[in-house]
């Protein structure tokens, strides 16, 4: 399973990228949840503490400098195929049955800016992409600037979270354009956080031709543990139960579109 889930800021991609992590781990798994969104939640979601957060990639400036053999150079010549196959064990944190490794924030020199870092982030991203012996659940911005156009052609589908708003699925609107830039077809909205079935439907009259492949409810069990700063999936039945339905739906989208 390779998903990229992105969405307007608090609508709750986080805490649907760690259920869907936490529960293929349960399923037995081998799981790799990437924080791929500057402000970095991933890790506090997954409940652990301050001292366990991973580095960021992008701040291990030596390495990628080493890697990309831009050491010496000012940066100004590099390889676009740095050697990235050890990232994962080396730098991913584990969290129960889960590992999170932490991008960090790509560099935003101007438009298309692409140096030794980007350069880097990007081929690790098409390494775990391609690789087959485990899930990739990718925590996004709301945008595609991490996924290039190969490493978008791996990936199952698109995950866009919205929540109950018109910027929330403004936003969602926005995202299907950025998506189709770079070759993403597969996208599919989770309507997360409403609270009754008359602002669920709603939603889906707004959200138009965009198909909906998910729906999870205001979850006071949630916000709780936000409050506190423990994970938010107990793995409780009805917790299971969303998520099997999730990908349930997600199977039968990419299923469709490959058939055809």
């Amino acid at each position: 399973m390779k998903l990229a889930i992105t969405g307007k800021g608090g609508v709750g991609k986080t805490t649907i990228a760690v259920f869907l992590a936490k529960y293929l781990a349960q399923q037995g798994e081998s799981v790799v949840l990437v924080d791929a969104d500057p402000d970095a939640n991933a890790a506090l979601t997954l409940g652990l503490g301050p001292d366990d957060y991973p580095e960021p990639i992008s701040e291990m400036k030596e390495l990628i400098a080493q890697r990309t053999g831009a050491a010496g150079t000012g940066g100004e010549f590099f390889t676009i195929n740095p050697r990235v196959d050890d990232i994962p064990e080396r730098f991913a944190v584990s969290a129960g049955r889960v590992k999170l490794l932490r991008m960090g924030r790509l560099a935003r020199g101007g438009s298309g800016c692409f140096c030794p870092e980007n350069a880097f982030l990007k081929n690790l991203l098409a390494h775990l992409v391609f690789a087959n012996e485990q899930s990739v659940i990718l925590d996004m911005e709301a945008g595609v600037e991490h996924l290039g156009r190969a490493t978008a052609e791996g990936m199952e589908m698109m995950l866009v979270v919205v929540e109950p708003g018109r910027r929330s699925i403004g936003t969602a609107f926005t995202i299907q354009r950025y998506a189709a830039d770079i070759g993403i077809r597969q996208i599919g909205v989770v309507i997360n956080k409403y609270r009754c079935e008359d602002e669920l439907r709603a939603v889906e009259e707004q959200l138009g031709e965009l198909e909906v492949v998910g729906r999870l409810p205001y979850d006071e069990s949630i916000a709780a543990a936000d409050l506190e700063g423990t994970c938010p999936y107990q793995g409780t039945d009805q917790h299971q139960e969303l998520v099997r339905a999730l990908l349930e739906s997600i199977a039968r989208k990419t299923t469709r579109i490959s058939g055809g």
